[in-house]
């Protein structure tokens, strides 16, 4: 049984035929360039690049490099 609200809407039959389709790149680019999705897919990208630059930046090496001068007996060019 249904909600009683459902009887006053028609169904939208065409939205039924999209879900067998693969979604590709170019339909995601096509949403994701319509102005409230280019907002917030802005946004998750500058977050990413943020926090990878943040990681990024606070990655050490473990062991330190050391350039020692080179040993007395070693020829001189």
């Amino acid at each position: 049984m249904g909600l009683p609200i459902a009887h006053d809407f028609e169904q939208n039959h065409a939205m039924e035929d999209r879900a067998d389709q693969t979604t590709t790149i170019r339909d995601f680019v096509r949403w994701a360039t319509t102005l409230p999705q280019s907002v917030a897919v802005y946004f998750v990208c500058l977050v990413l690049i943020g926090g990878l630059s943040f990681y990024a930046g606070t990655l050490r090496p473990k062991k330190p490099i050391v350039t020692a001068p080179p040993p007395a007996s070693a020829p001189r060019n």
